[in-house]
């Protein structure tokens, strides 16, 4: 909120020399924090000045210029004319000017920048020669002075309704000295974007009285009439049970000057605070807005149908806001339209004519031709228009100050404001015809224990301090029914604090805590350091996400953060099935960008975009890891889940509800490696990275858990269909997948030939048994070591054979390893050999060697007996 110090001088006093500095620093001890600061801009000679002489010269270049005699005060005049100059004018103290505008004649007063001077812009003024002349000075737009954007023309100062004498201090005049602080206002305080909100804060934390020119029983308002413009309110789908509009004022002011314009001050005002002067009309609508924080709207009353109502958009309905944006409306959005009685009878819902609290359409906008308006002033769910203004990304002045709580008093009060001051500005008359529906709520009243406030902010206050702090907000306050009967002692008195309507963000007694403390003074808190806790140390998972974090570095993978935001086109590229469940996203109602509006299933899907970046910027050999979470739709209900307002505490049974809403969101882990995956050096030239890389990462990820995974030969996109692997856990769950990706997704996304990556399910992990924990005793006794030879189809996996053998050989086998594969032309078509060394040990005796042969023997039985394996000799 942009607070300009000689308005905020309006309503409080505020000395003359105050130092806007050391007042940022006030403001932001209650909370009211300095975003920036505006202040003078231009420094040295600018004066008021007075065309003397005007003579139109016509130059080779085509322009037509303006070389004038400007008489700029004695202090600043020449004393004679120059002698040399081509073109003297009258002997008479003044300053030749060269000026290419043409919206001024002989003897008007006008703005001149004199050598010395600097502009905003850091723009330095000095005597040139131009044109033939000596140009002395600059006579000045609105533009170059940071009035506004006009720079069609110079300043008139008769048409800004000012004047002066030559010599005058422009500066001043223009009211360039002035400051502006620019102050961040936090979401729950929504009076606050309100020079009324501004200057009561000022008063309270000055200790002056302040008079509150927002309040009913201060200010004029109409009452209301029967014969006012006709509204009504149709709300058929109530956000939380909440109608969309509970309040609606509008008067009527006719006979409006259409020649009317925008007075300079007011322009000034609206320029420091941030908004733009459109016209006379809009003008004082936003004025009032930022003077005591309620939005309006005006309506031309010639293109209004007979009445306006309020209602919800329906289904497939556009509208076109005054950006001259058509939008597809919300059946949540709130809308303002009007009706005719023709519609009506027909039920008919008649045009829109504004996106309720947040912009309005060019149907009724007034215009140069304006001569009667209707004036809204309304009070709108704060909910509703929040949700409308980001559905369609259309955040304005009003939506702002509506979406944090708008006072739903301050709707006559405003209404008659405006309509005042269009009366005083644009010659207009008021109408009695008052229209209101629906009336204020009624005032919240809280009970606050005095012995609660110093225990939760820690300093003493008296109960009078507390009533003082309380009323300085605009609430009050009473002693409780409870407080005779507990004697006098401050620790026993319940106050009763009626809560000011202005302040839709105090709910419970701990918002009034705030309150005090706030007001009171942050400094007045001690800061005390709280002892730290003992701690538990790490649960399991973070240990485990640690080991699996510090294996991967350590084999080199860097780790990476993407966005989790992903698209159709993504899964085409991955070449996902169409029936794949990884095609099943959750689409974001308001995403960051249109190209991504979908929560990724996935980890490849996002992280892929980091190795391109990489490839692009010149790496070659890259490995990069992310751990993070993955959306799934998989159970989630078919609508919206349940919904609560801000502070609402739901039941068990409510929290059940509510978390059966929200997707699951696993925790996965995945890798990608391109190039190399040893490095060239003295050492040899290195090797490229191959599918068996990442398939032993993930089996080391598994073992450095104590969990045990059995890999399976897989063909799943969007990896190669002949080197892809799958791991499946103990319990039968699927860990992952792993191997060299598809060719043709390589292709899609310019990843080079060959790239490997892998993608685990962390929770998966998780869930698993850690067989880490053993409580048996090593044995002593010597090993026997057993080799045997099978032959066996060449699609059986390796893994697959290996845990037959493992079964078939019982508990003292030790281990078993794979030393050999044979596939030549002394094997049968479609078979290969398999060669495996078996390490036998008991524990309570040394083997004999007839033992270690019959585990062998009992081994290859069954694996002939389940896969046909025949040993080969």
């Amino acid at each position: 909120m942009r607070v300009p110090l000689n308005w905020l001088a309006d309503y409080v006093d505020l000395p003359a020399d105050t130092d806007p500095h050391a007042l940022a620093a006030e403001f932001a001890s209650i909370g009211l924090e300095e975003e920036d600061f505006f202040g003078p801009e231009i420094t040295g000679p600018l004066v008021v000045g007075r065309v003397l002489e005007l003579v139109k010269e016509e130059h080779s270049n085509g322009k037509t210029v303006n070389w004038c005699r400007v008489d700029v005060g004695p202090e600043h005049n020449e004393d004679a004319d120059d002698p040399k100059d081509p073109q003297p004018g009258e002997e008479r103290p003044s300053r030749g000017i060269i000026c290419g505008a043409h919206n001024f004649v002989v003897g008007d007063l006008i703005v001149a920048c004199l050598p010395g001077a600097v502009l905003p812009g850091d723009f330095q003024i000095a005597a040139r020669k131009t044109y033939g002349h000596k140009s002395d000075g600059m006579i000045c737009s609105a533009k170059e002075l940071g009035l506004g954007e006009d720079h069609d023309g110079i300043i008139v100062l008769k048409n800004l309704g000012l004047s002066g004498e030559p010599g005058d201090d422009a500066i001043a005049l223009l009211g360039l000295d002035q400051v502006t602080l620019d102050v961040n206002v936090t979401p729950d305080r929504g009076y606050q974007l309100s020079m009324r909100g501004i200057a009561r804060e000022y008063a309270q934390m000055k200790g002056q009285s302040f008079t509150d020119i927002g309040s009913p029983s201060i200010a004029e308002v109409n009452a209301p009439t029967a014969d006012g413009f006709p509204v009504v309110i149709e709300d058929s789908n109530p956000i939380d049970g909440n109608v969309g509009c509970d309040q609606f004022t509008a008067v009527q002011v006719t006979g409006l000057d259409t020649s009317a314009q925008t007075p300079f001050w007011m322009q000034r005002r609206l320029i420091a605070a941030g908004m733009r002067p459109i016209s006379l009309i809009v003008d004082v609508t936003n004025y009032v807005m930022l003077e005591l924080g309620q939005p309006l709207h005006a309506y031309d009353t010639s293109l209004l149908g007979d009445q306006i109502v309020v209602r919800r958009a329906q289904a497939g309905e556009k509208f076109t806001t005054l950006d001259d944006v058509e939008r597809k409306l919300d059946p949540e959005d709130l809308l303002i339209t009007d009706r005719n009685s023709s519609d009506a009878a027909s039920g008919r819902g008649g045009k829109i004519i504004g996106l309720a609290g947040v912009m309005g359409g060019a149907a009724v906008e007034v215009n140069d031709e304006t001569t009667d308006v209707v004036i809204e002033s309304a009070h709108f769910d704060p909910i509703s228009i929040a949700r409308t203004a980001r559905r369609h990304k259309l955040s304005s002045e009003a939506s702002r100050r509506f979406e944090r709580g708008v006072d739903p008093k301050l709707g006559p009060v405003a209404a008659r404001r405006c309509a005042d001051l269009l009366v005083e500005l644009a010659g207009g008359t008021l109408s009695p015809a008052t229209t209101q529906v629906g009336q204020a709520p009624e005032p919240t009243v809280i009970e606050l224990p005095v012995e609660r406030v110093g225990s939760l902010v820690g300093v003493d206050y008296s109960v009078s301090e507390i009533t003082e702090l309380l009323e300085g907000v605009g609430a009050a306050v009473t002693a409780g029914s409870d407080t005779a009967a507990s004697g006098n002692a401050d620790s026993n008195v319940t106050l009763s604090v009626t809560v000011p309507s202005w302040r839709t963000d105090i709910t419970d007694d701990v918002d009034l805590i705030e309150e005090v403390a706030r007001t009171g003074g942050y400094d007045r808190i001690p800061s005390i350091q709280p002892a730290a806790r003992a701690g538990n140390g790490l649960t399991e998972a973070q240990r485990t996400r640690r080991r699996v974090s510090n294996l991967l570095a350590a084999d080199g993978f860097t780790e990476v953060l993407s966005y989790p935001f992903t698209s159709d086109k993504r899964d085409d590229q991955l070449r996902l099935d169409a029936g794949d469940a990884r095609r099943s996203h959750i689409r974001l109602a308001n995403p960051m960008s249109e190209d991504l509006p979908l929560m990724r299933t996935n980890l490849l899907s996002t992280l892929v975009d980091l190795v391109v970046r990489n490839l692009g910027r010149g790496a070659k050999d890259i490995a990069l890891f992310e751990a993070g979470l993955v959306s799934t739709s998989a159970g989630l209900p078919a609508g919206p889940g349940p919904r609560h307002l801000p502070g609402y505490h739901p039941s068990d049974a409510e929290l059940e509800d509510i978390y059966a809403s929200v997707p699951a969101q696993p925790y996965h882990y995945a890798g990608i490696i391109t190039g190399n995956a040893e490095l060239a050096g003295v050492w040899g030239k290195g090797r490229k990275a191959e599918a068996t890389d990442v398939i032993d990462t993930v089996r080391r990820i598994a073992a450095v858990n104590g969990i045990d995974v059995s890999v399976e030969a897989d063909q799943i996109a969007p990896w190669h269909p002949g080197r892809a692997a799958r791991f499946v856990l103990a319990d039968g769950q699927e860990l992952g997948h792993a191997g060299e990706l598809h060719p043709k997704v390589c292709e899609n996304l310019g990843l080079p030939a060959r790239t490997v990556a892998f993608e685990i399910d962390f929770d998966a992990l998780l869930a698993q048994d850690d067989l880490r924990t053993w409580d048996g005793a090593l044995s002593t006794y010597p090993v026997s070591r057993q080799d045997v030879a099978l032959i066996v189809d060449a699609d059986l996996p390796t893994q697959t054979l290996a845990a037959t053998l493992r079964e078939g050989a019982g508990e003292e086998l030790e281990l078993l390893e794979t030393f050999d594969l044979y596939t030549g032309d002394q094997l049968p078509e479609g078979k290969k050999s398999l060669a495996f060394r078996l390490t036998f040990r008991a524990p309570d005796r040394t083997l004999k060697a007839g033992d270690a042969s019959a585990m062998r023997e009992a081994a290859t039985q069954l694996a002939a007996e389940r896969h046909g394996a025949e040993v080969r000799s």
